[in-house]
């Protein structure tokens, strides 16, 4: 849906963001979310620079909206898809998404493998992602014997471990068990040895570094620790990822080495046994990514809640906004206001599920049915709340797009 609207006395491209948005989506009921393309791109372009000429794989859980991740590969810097679900990467190739399709996480779907494995042409372009004997016992036991091959991806832990000899220090996700080269190379021999696979890639997701800001606000000595943790993280990472692929490149071909996200671009893209980085949030800019150095993505979604209330001076009421993001359950997973300026959540009440009350002497100028734009913590979370995207560029909305969830699809 295309729409340029009428201009309106006093706001123009030029205005504030808050007037522009207002003015973009004033024919809208909120809530309601949008896409500032203008950002949304901004940001496109400078991940693409931090990459240095990697390749990126977009992270659809940070999109889930087909618009969205068909208008970044559309862009120079980026090749290909990396899914959260079987489910979702047999959807997205069936609309024609991508032919380059990577599971990051393991499948224990059986529908979905059963599809996979009857599909020719999605066998071709998904890798799954596997860590264990386990998975590959889980899909035959699924598929049966003599299934088709399918292409599997092998996931190393890139967690630091700094007591080498004691690894019940563990710094990063508790994904992969295969953690040294020789665990590596051994399963990837086992994958090479076995019917009905091929090993296409391999990956790694250091979430000590992409994921975790090193200039927490407030906070100058835990970030001076974070930042010598994920600089020794990464040298660690450098050498033993670089065994890893040598030993299994001696085994077997790898048509990929994907490592990296949005936090650790620069680092992940000096590693010369990568091939392609993977990153998706710093597209949308959350609030989680404000706490970094090297880079500040623009805040490109934003979404809207009507006030509905006034209970007493500095404070109004918001129609519902309880969109809080998984993870920790700390405070840096709720929602911050944004426009206007200068208003915080309350700490007894936070983001509710019918009400969220902010409070700050900006809600002094604010009525019943004005708005107050939000920013989420994360990325994609925020699609499973809202059927479609509003897109704004300049004060005109130009497109309204559908989510994952406004296309009937919803993969956990």
């Amino acid at each position: 849906m295309s729409r340029t609207l009428a201009a309106t006395p006093g706001v123009s491209a030029a205005a504030g963001p808050r007037a522009r948005y207002d003015r973009a989506t004033g024919h809208l009921d909120p809530p309601l979310a949008v896409v500032d393309l203008d950002a949304f791109d901004e940001n496109a372009a400078d991940l693409a620079r931090r990459a240095g000429g990697h390749p990126i794989r977009v992270a659809s859980k940070s999109l889930r909206c087909r618009y969205l991740i068909e208008r970044v590969l559309a862009r120079p810097g980026y090749r290909g898809v990396m899914c959260y679900s079987l489910a979702e990467a047999l959807w997205l190739h069936t609309a024609g998404t991508s032919e380059d399709l990577l599971v990051a996480y393991p499948v224990t779907g059986r529908k979905a493998l059963r599809a996979l494995a009857g599909d020719e042409a999605a066998r071709r372009h998904i890798a799954i992602t596997i860590d264990s004997p386990d998975h590959l016992d889980l899909i035959d036991r699924v598929l049966g014997d003599g299934h088709p091959e399918l292409r599997v991806c092998l996931e190393l832990d890139v967690s630091w471990r700094p007591l080498a000899h004691r690894p019940v220090l563990h710094i990063g996700t508790w994904r992969s068990p295969l953690h040294t080269p020789e665990q590596a190379a051994e399963f990837a021999e086992a994958i090479v040895r076995r019917p009905g696979f091929r090993l296409a890639g391999l990956m790694g997701y250091e979430g000590q570094i992409a994921g975790l800001g090193d200039a927490p606000p407030g906070q100058p000595v835990r970030a001076r620790l974070l930042r010598l943790i994920q600089d020794r993280s990464a040298r660690e990472l450098r050498r033993r990822r670089a065994e890893a692929v040598r030993r299994i490149r001696a085994l077997t071909g790898l048509d990929f080495v994907n490592g990296g996200g949005t936090g650790s671009l620069e680092s992940t893209a000096a590693d010369e046994s990568v091939t392609e980085l993977a990153a998706g949030s710093g597209l949308a800019g959350p609030t989680l990514f404000d706490a970094y150095r090297r880079f500040r993505p623009r805040p490109a979604l934003l979404y809207a809640l009507p006030v509905a209330r006034r209970p007493r001076r500095n404070v109004a009421t918001l129609f519902t906004g309880g969109y809080v993001a998984s993870g920790t359950g700390t405070p840096d997973r709720l929602p911050a206001p944004f426009l206007p300026a200068g208003l915080r959540l309350t700490g007894t009440e936070g983001a509710g599920e019918v009400q969220t009350p902010v409070r700050g002497a900006a809600a002094d100028g604010l009525r019943p049915g004005d708005r107050v734009w939000l920013r989420h913590a994360k990325a994609g979370e925020l699609a499973e709340r809202f059927t479609e995207y509003h897109l704004v560029r300049g004060d005109e909305l130009v497109l309204s797009v559908p989510t994952y969830r406004g296309e009937g699809q919803c993969f956990g």
